[in-house]
């Protein structure tokens, strides 16, 4: 009922899941991702693989090993589809036998997509061959233009629903997670809060605090300046904000 995309960006090591389905929330429990492994769990889910098994990976199992076990453990591993990248880069990917067509999964180095209930093995293959080939494209962009890639290919067979985007920079905490979780068009929902955060979420985002720089950058000084800049460009090129914000 789902297909996705776990995708880690040879440019800065990033990892980043996007996902689409004709179910709601479904970025509440197919997306699981540590600073150096992500795990994307669907079809008739099973939440603990995405939980323990991308904290396996983090921990520095591989993840053919972590799916292997995954599988021999669950009793309804027939039902379960999930793919991950491990520390390593390693990928490794589960369609059970009892997932509903079309079902399937493919891969290239750095990437994975999976899906269950769809149109066709066009859905994924298309998302995949997108995602291959726009290497110049800003990580979350080639994320969503290969979901909506997949979806041009007839996406999940039953409709639209939900869809989210979650990126981690090396932290536990994501540098960006975005939601649709009921909505007529949820990728293009995506693009839109993805253009909403560009405008001042985003630059916010890179003062935040990591392990290493338990901090931040408390002075405000430069954040604000850079806002200021964005807006004043924003407006200049006849930019209109996409947010749906209101003043008091």
């Amino acid at each position: 009922m789902t297909y996705s995309i776990v995708a880690r960006d040879p440019a800065t090591g990033h990892l980043g899941i996007a996902v689409a389905s004709r179910f709601f929330a479904v970025g509440a429990l197919v997306p699981h991702i540590h600073p150096d492994a992500a795990v994307a769990t669907q079809a008739f889910v099973n939440p603990m693989w995405g939980v323990e098994g991308s904290a396996r990976l983090q921990g520095g199992e591989a993840a053919d090993t972590v799916i292997a076990d995954l599988i021999t453990r669950d009793g309804g591993q027939a039902q379960r589809q999930a793919h991950m990248i491990d520390a390593k880069g390693g990928i490794a990917a589960h369609t059970g036998a009892d997932c509903i067509d079309w079902a399937g999964h493919c891969s290239a180095v750095g990437v994975s997509v999976a899906g269950n209930m769809l149109a066709g093995p066009q859905v994924i293959e298309d998302t995949l061959a997108c995602y291959l080939n726009n290497p110049d494209k800003p990580f979350a962009d080639r994320l969503l233009l290969a979901m909506k890639a997949g979806e041009a290919a007839g996406g999940d067979k039953r409709g639209r629903q939900s869809a989210a985007l979650r990126i981690h920079r090396g932290q536990d905490y994501p540098w960006l997670d975005l939601r649709a979780d009921d909505h007529a068009d949820p990728l293009a929902e995506l693009e839109r809060l993805l253009s909403v955060a560009g405008e001042r979420y985003l630059l916010f985002a890179e003062e935040f605090a990591t392990t290493g720089n338990f901090s931040g950058c408390p002075d405000r000084t430069a954040l604000d300046r850079a806002i200021a800049e964005h807006e004043a460009k924003r407006q200049s090129d006849g930019v209109t904000s996409r947010s749906f914000a209101s003043l008091p």
